[in-house]
């Protein structure tokens, strides 16, 4: 078990189903959309000093800016020493939209058109270095960049950072926009995405998820700190862990071993057992593999008595290394609200995760507790994070 206790006070969010987290809530309690999840109606503008200073930020760290002056305008000033305030901001990608823009300019006008600006655009750390320069926080400024398990494991690193001691407050989370023609055509081709663009997550007739871009930042304290300031606290982050499943470069492994490892491990390191979870929050895909594994990796680790599951990716779609951070934002959500979102799309029961108390319909209606949240990504990579109410 980590040693201080880690505030969660203020969070933001830019999702294909609502900008800001009033909307993202309203989202996540919809009707399942149609098609890719693109976020239409974002402008970057009102969160850079002008228009030439956003045209030079590629789109993914333009999201994660965007949250992060919603999380921190929740939060408050952070009275912390500025060398022990930190960023870390996950990114499965990092800047693709600018890579093949500028690979078209090459490739059309030659070597000297490409834009000098390029590499800082597309460097997957870009997100945590703008926002550490925007407020001047000069504690560890570090990137997680493992595919879809990027947010989670960034927000266990940031709060690991503050449990430690190392750090009293950290801005984390996690941003992507990678919804180009040829990352489309990759997923597309090697058969990860839906053929028909509709994500049910644990449904018998999921065939693959369906791309989403967005971002979602969290702003986390050392408790007594925030309670000092007099910051409000929205719920707490209890424990967090990583594995690998050491196994194939896109498949989970057999029998979810690294996810049942991952789940054990975060729970522990809250000082929890199986038992004190009230909630889980799923990776939950809509891919035939991961939602088959995950489920038998819950069932071995809770038993036919698991707690209730949803997945939000039925609404927000599987928006990479941002997932973990949108689906933080929506648990902490939960709690405020009392309420578990369903797992929208889901229309035709797996016989295979019967045992699954699975969130469908509308939401329920919940005691906040602690909860569990899973991101599992290609190559193996697990992140873990249990957060629990805002309790004393």
């Amino acid at each position: 078990m980590s040693g201080r206790r880690v505030a969660v006070t203020g969070i933001g969010v830019v999702s294909p189903c609502g900008i800001g987290v009033e909307a993202f809530w309203a989202g996540l309690n919809g009707p399942a959309p149609e098609g890719l999840r693109r976020i239409t109606d974002f402008d970057p503008e009102p969160y850079f000093a002008n228009p030439k200073e956003a045209r030079r930020t590629d789109r993914f760290a333009q999201f994660a800016i965007a949250a992060a002056a919603e999380a921190l305008a929740q939060s408050g000033e952070l009275q912390a020493d500025p060398l022990k305030i930190g960023t870390w901001i996950g990114t499965g990608i990092g800047g693709l939209n600018t890579l093949e823009e500028q690979v078209r300019v090459h490739d059309a006008k030659g070597a000297r058109r490409v834009s000098p600006f390029m590499v800082p655009m597309l460097m997957a750390n870009a997100a945590s270095a703008a926002i550490s320069m925007k407020y001047g926080y000069q504690g560890p400024c570090e990137n997680t960049c493992t595919a879809c398990a990027a947010g989670t494991q960034s927000i266990g690193n940031a709060y690991h950072l503050i449990a430690s001691g190392r750090c009293d407050a950290m801005v984390t989370g996690s941003t992507e926009s990678t919804m180009t023609d040829v990352c489309i055509a990759g997923f597309t081709n090697m058969t990860a995405m839906s053929s028909t663009l509709t994500s049910r997550p644990f449904d018998k007739d999921r065939d693959g998820f369906v791309m989403a871009e967005g971002g979602g930042v969290l702003v986390l304290e050392e408790w007594e700190t925030a309670k000092a300031r007099g910051a409000t606290i929205l719920a707490e982050v209890m424990g967090a862990a990583s594995t690998a499943d050491a196994h194939h470069i896109t498949a989970p492994s057999p029998g979810g071993v690294g996810a049942i490892a991952c789940m054990e491990l975060a729970i522990a390191d809250a000082g929890l057992t199986p038992a004190d979870i009230t909630y889980i929050n799923a990776h939950g895909t809509s891919t035939p593999l991961n939602d088959a594994a995950e489920a038998e990796a819950i069932l071995k680790v809770f038993g036919a008595e698991a707690p209730p599951v949803t997945s939000f990716k039925g609404v927000t779609g599987h928006s990479l290394g941002a997932a973990g951070a949108l689906e933080a934002v929506g648990i902490v959500l939960g709690m405020q609200k009392g309420l578990i979102p369903p797992t929208a799309g889901y229309q035709t029961p797996d016989p295979d995760m019967a045992p699954i108390d699975l969130v469908v319909g509308e939401a329920r209606e919940w005691v906040p507790g602690p909860t569990l949240s899973n991101s599992f990504g290609f190559g193996g990579h697990n992140g873990c994070v249990v957060i629990g109410p805002a309790t004393d």
